[in-house]
Protein backbone atom coordinates (compact mmCIF):
# COMPACT_ATOMS: atom_id res chain seq x y z
CA UNK A 1 0.00 0.00 0.00
CA UNK A 2 1.39 3.08 -1.17
CA UNK A 3 0.10 6.87 0.51
CA UNK A 4 0.06 10.24 -0.58
CA UNK A 5 0.08 13.66 1.15
CA UNK A 6 -0.96 16.54 0.17
CA UNK A 7 0.34 19.21 1.93
CA UNK A 8 -1.40 22.56 2.01
CA UNK A 9 0.98 26.05 3.14
CA UNK A 10 2.31 29.30 2.61
CA UNK A 11 5.75 28.18 2.61
CA UNK A 12 6.37 25.13 0.83
CA UNK A 13 10.01 25.83 0.54
CA UNK A 14 10.40 24.42 4.51
CA UNK A 15 9.41 21.27 2.91
CA UNK A 16 12.65 20.96 0.74
CA UNK A 17 15.37 19.57 2.62
CA UNK A 18 13.51 17.40 5.12
CA UNK A 19 11.41 15.22 2.54
CA UNK A 20 14.77 14.56 0.42
CA UNK A 21 16.82 12.94 3.23
CA UNK A 22 16.48 9.26 5.20
CA UNK A 23 13.80 6.98 4.95
CA UNK A 24 10.99 9.71 3.51
CA UNK A 25 13.52 9.73 0.36
CA UNK A 26 13.74 6.16 0.23
CA UNK A 27 10.48 5.28 0.11
CA UNK A 28 9.63 8.40 -2.66
CA UNK A 29 12.33 6.48 -4.78
CA UNK A 30 10.68 3.31 -3.64
CA UNK A 31 7.26 4.41 -5.46
CA UNK A 32 6.11 3.44 -1.79
CA UNK A 33 4.94 7.13 -0.91
CA UNK A 34 4.48 10.58 -2.80
CA UNK A 35 4.57 14.05 -1.58
CA UNK A 36 2.92 17.18 -2.93
CA UNK A 37 3.07 20.87 -1.49
CA UNK A 38 0.96 23.36 -2.87
CA UNK A 39 1.41 27.19 -2.23
CA UNK A 40 -1.96 28.36 -1.01
CA UNK A 41 -1.10 31.67 -2.48
CA UNK A 42 -1.82 30.32 -5.76
CA UNK A 43 -5.29 29.19 -4.86
CA UNK A 44 -5.72 33.27 -3.82
CA UNK A 45 -7.28 35.38 -6.56
CA UNK A 46 -6.13 38.95 -5.88
CA UNK A 47 -3.27 40.33 -7.39
CA UNK A 48 -1.45 39.96 -3.85
CA UNK A 49 -2.51 36.47 -3.83
CA UNK A 50 -2.99 37.35 0.19
CA UNK A 51 -4.14 34.17 2.33
CA UNK A 52 -5.01 36.22 5.80
CA UNK A 53 -7.05 39.53 6.57
CA UNK A 54 -8.12 41.49 9.97
CA UNK A 55 -9.86 39.45 12.64
CA UNK A 56 -13.75 40.75 12.91
CA UNK A 57 -14.42 41.74 16.00
CA UNK A 58 -11.09 43.37 16.39
CA UNK A 59 -7.95 41.90 18.23
CA UNK A 60 -4.11 41.42 17.21
CA UNK A 61 -2.42 39.20 14.79
CA UNK A 62 -3.68 37.95 11.47
CA UNK A 63 -6.66 35.05 10.61
CA UNK A 64 -5.96 32.50 7.49
CA UNK A 65 -8.82 33.21 4.87
CA UNK A 66 -11.28 30.76 4.07
CA UNK A 67 -11.50 31.11 0.26
CA UNK A 68 -7.62 29.68 -0.55
CA UNK A 69 -7.99 26.59 1.50
CA UNK A 70 -11.33 25.47 -0.03
CA UNK A 71 -10.30 26.24 -3.33
CA UNK A 72 -7.13 24.47 -2.99
CA UNK A 73 -8.36 21.41 -1.58
CA UNK A 74 -11.94 20.82 -3.65
CA UNK A 75 -9.15 21.43 -6.88
CA UNK A 76 -6.99 18.44 -4.81
CA UNK A 77 -9.85 16.18 -4.68
CA UNK A 78 -11.35 16.82 -8.14
CA UNK A 79 -7.54 15.17 -9.89
CA UNK A 80 -8.62 11.97 -11.65
CA UNK A 81 -5.73 10.19 -10.38
CA UNK A 82 -6.11 10.36 -7.12
CA UNK A 83 -8.68 8.75 -4.23
CA UNK A 84 -11.50 11.26 -3.68
CA UNK A 85 -13.75 9.53 -1.21
CA UNK A 86 -12.92 9.12 2.28
CA UNK A 87 -10.06 11.43 2.05
CA UNK A 88 -9.13 12.52 5.77
CA UNK A 89 -8.59 16.48 5.42
CA UNK A 90 -6.51 17.54 8.51
CA UNK A 91 -6.55 20.66 9.75
CA UNK A 92 -3.06 20.71 12.06
CA UNK A 93 -4.12 22.92 14.98
CA UNK A 94 -3.06 23.46 18.70
CA UNK A 95 -7.03 22.91 19.38
CA UNK A 96 -6.99 19.51 17.88
CA UNK A 97 -6.64 15.66 19.34
CA UNK A 98 -3.43 14.85 20.07
CA UNK A 99 -0.59 12.96 17.78
CA UNK A 100 0.01 9.49 19.12
CA UNK A 101 1.10 6.35 17.83
CA UNK A 102 -2.11 5.02 17.60
CA UNK A 103 -3.21 8.22 15.39
CA UNK A 104 -0.51 7.43 13.21
CA UNK A 105 -1.36 3.98 12.75
CA UNK A 106 -5.09 4.83 11.56
CA UNK A 107 -3.94 7.26 9.63
CA UNK A 108 -1.41 5.01 8.03
CA UNK A 109 -4.66 3.00 6.66
CA UNK A 110 -5.41 5.63 4.01
CA UNK A 111 -3.94 5.90 0.52
CA UNK A 112 -4.50 9.81 0.76
CA UNK A 113 -3.96 12.48 3.43
CA UNK A 114 -4.77 16.51 3.20
CA UNK A 115 -2.74 18.36 5.89
CA UNK A 116 -3.68 21.79 6.09
CA UNK A 117 -0.67 24.39 7.74
CA UNK A 118 -2.37 26.83 9.48
CA UNK A 119 -0.19 30.31 10.46
CA UNK A 120 -0.84 33.61 12.21
CA UNK A 121 -3.07 33.62 14.61
CA UNK A 122 -5.75 30.92 13.14
CA UNK A 123 -7.29 29.42 10.60
CA UNK A 124 -11.24 30.58 9.65
CA UNK A 125 -13.71 28.49 12.08
CA UNK A 126 -15.47 28.07 8.43
CA UNK A 127 -12.44 25.76 7.51
CA UNK A 128 -13.19 23.66 10.67
CA UNK A 129 -16.79 23.70 10.30
CA UNK A 130 -17.35 22.97 6.67
CA UNK A 131 -14.07 21.42 4.87
CA UNK A 132 -11.97 19.50 7.71
CA UNK A 133 -12.43 16.29 9.04
CA UNK A 134 -9.82 16.18 11.25
CA UNK A 135 -7.70 18.29 13.47
CA UNK A 136 -4.31 17.27 14.78
CA UNK A 137 -2.29 18.90 17.92
CA UNK A 138 1.43 17.87 17.84
CA UNK A 139 1.54 18.97 21.48
CA UNK A 140 0.56 21.61 24.31
CA UNK A 141 3.22 24.15 23.03
CA UNK A 142 2.98 27.12 20.56
CA UNK A 143 4.45 26.98 17.11
CA UNK A 144 4.26 29.49 14.72
CA UNK A 145 2.76 27.60 11.96
CA UNK A 146 1.66 23.78 11.08
CA UNK A 147 4.93 23.10 8.95
CA UNK A 148 6.69 21.36 11.46
CA UNK A 149 3.47 19.03 12.63
CA UNK A 150 2.81 18.37 8.54
CA UNK A 151 6.10 16.79 9.24
CA UNK A 152 5.90 14.62 11.91
CA UNK A 153 2.89 13.59 10.70
CA UNK A 154 4.49 12.12 7.70
CA UNK A 155 7.48 10.86 9.33
CA UNK A 156 5.16 8.96 11.88
CA UNK A 157 3.11 7.51 9.29
CA UNK A 158 5.50 6.88 6.13
CA UNK A 159 7.64 4.42 8.62
CA UNK A 160 4.64 2.34 9.14
CA UNK A 161 3.87 1.54 5.16
CA UNK A 162 4.27 -2.15 4.54
CA UNK A 163 8.39 -2.52 2.94
CA UNK A 164 9.48 1.27 4.05
CA UNK A 165 11.67 -0.27 6.96
CA UNK A 166 13.67 -2.92 6.03
CA UNK A 167 13.11 -5.14 9.21
CA UNK A 168 9.16 -6.03 9.33
CA UNK A 169 9.28 -5.54 12.60
CA UNK A 170 11.20 -2.51 13.23
CA UNK A 171 7.69 -0.67 12.88
CA UNK A 172 5.94 -2.52 16.38
CA UNK A 173 9.34 -2.59 17.85
CA UNK A 174 9.50 1.41 17.83
CA UNK A 175 9.39 3.51 21.10
CA UNK A 176 5.74 3.90 22.09
CA UNK A 177 4.65 1.48 19.74
CA UNK A 178 3.65 -1.10 22.87
CA UNK A 179 2.75 1.80 25.02
CA UNK A 180 6.10 2.02 26.49
CA UNK A 181 9.18 4.39 26.46
CA UNK A 182 12.22 2.53 24.48
CA UNK A 183 14.75 0.82 26.61
CA UNK A 184 18.65 2.24 26.49
CA UNK A 185 20.59 1.55 23.69
CA UNK A 186 24.56 0.67 24.02
CA UNK A 187 27.25 0.31 21.15
CA UNK A 188 31.20 0.16 20.86
CA UNK A 189 33.20 1.03 23.14
CA UNK A 190 32.37 -1.43 25.67
CA UNK A 191 33.53 1.00 28.38
CA UNK A 192 33.33 4.81 27.67
CA UNK A 193 34.03 7.22 30.44
CA UNK A 194 34.35 4.64 33.24
CA UNK A 195 30.30 3.87 32.37
CA UNK A 196 30.45 -0.16 31.26
CA UNK A 197 28.20 -1.62 28.48
CA UNK A 198 25.41 -4.12 30.75
CA UNK A 199 27.09 -7.77 31.14
CA UNK A 200 23.64 -8.78 29.98
CA UNK A 201 23.96 -7.36 26.77
CA UNK A 202 27.28 -9.01 26.54
CA UNK A 203 26.15 -12.52 27.21
CA UNK A 204 24.67 -13.86 24.25
CA UNK A 205 21.39 -15.77 26.00
CA UNK A 206 18.80 -13.61 23.91
CA UNK A 207 15.52 -14.53 26.17
CA UNK A 208 17.51 -12.90 28.79
CA UNK A 209 18.64 -10.15 27.02
CA UNK A 210 14.80 -9.58 26.12
CA UNK A 211 13.99 -9.56 29.61
CA UNK A 212 16.28 -7.07 30.73
CA UNK A 213 14.78 -4.81 27.77
CA UNK A 214 11.83 -5.39 28.68
CA UNK A 215 12.26 -4.66 31.86
CA UNK A 216 14.41 -1.53 31.26
CA UNK A 217 11.55 -0.02 29.15
CA UNK A 218 8.96 -0.55 31.65
CA UNK A 219 11.09 0.97 34.50
CA UNK A 220 12.12 4.14 31.86
CA UNK A 221 8.08 4.45 31.71
CA UNK A 222 7.43 4.34 35.12
CA UNK A 223 10.19 6.73 36.15
CA UNK A 224 9.51 9.04 33.16
CA UNK A 225 6.06 8.69 31.80
CA UNK A 226 3.90 6.71 33.91
CA UNK A 227 0.55 7.87 32.33
CA UNK A 228 1.84 5.67 29.41
CA UNK A 229 1.34 2.77 31.74
CA UNK A 230 -2.76 2.98 32.25
CA UNK A 231 -2.92 2.46 28.51
CA UNK A 232 -0.03 -0.32 27.63
CA UNK A 233 -0.21 -3.47 26.80
CA UNK A 234 1.48 -5.54 29.94
CA UNK A 235 1.50 -9.10 30.99
CA UNK A 236 0.96 -10.42 34.45
CA UNK A 237 4.98 -10.86 34.55
CA UNK A 238 5.09 -6.99 34.10
CA UNK A 239 2.69 -6.12 36.50
CA UNK A 240 4.68 -8.16 38.41
CA UNK A 241 7.98 -6.29 38.09
CA UNK A 242 6.58 -3.02 38.35
CA UNK A 243 5.25 -4.24 42.04
CA UNK A 244 8.88 -4.52 43.07
CA UNK A 245 10.45 -1.53 41.33
CA UNK A 246 6.98 0.37 43.66
CA UNK A 247 8.65 -1.41 46.28
CA UNK A 248 12.05 -0.93 46.33
CA UNK A 249 12.80 -4.76 45.18
CA UNK A 250 14.00 -4.05 41.22
CA UNK A 251 17.01 -2.23 39.92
Amino acid sequence: MAIHYDILTIFPEAFQGIFSVGMVRKAREAGLVSIAVHNLRDYATDKHRTTDDTPYGGGGGMVMKPEPIFRAVEALLAQPDLPSQNVPIILLSPQGRLFTHEVARELARHPRLILICGRYEGVDERVRQLLATDEISIGDYVLSGGEIAAMAIVEATVRLIPGVLGDPGAPFEDSLAEGLLEYPHYTRPRVFRGVAVPEVLLSGNHAEIVRWRRQQALKRTWERRPDLLKKARLTPEDWEYLQKLQRGEAE
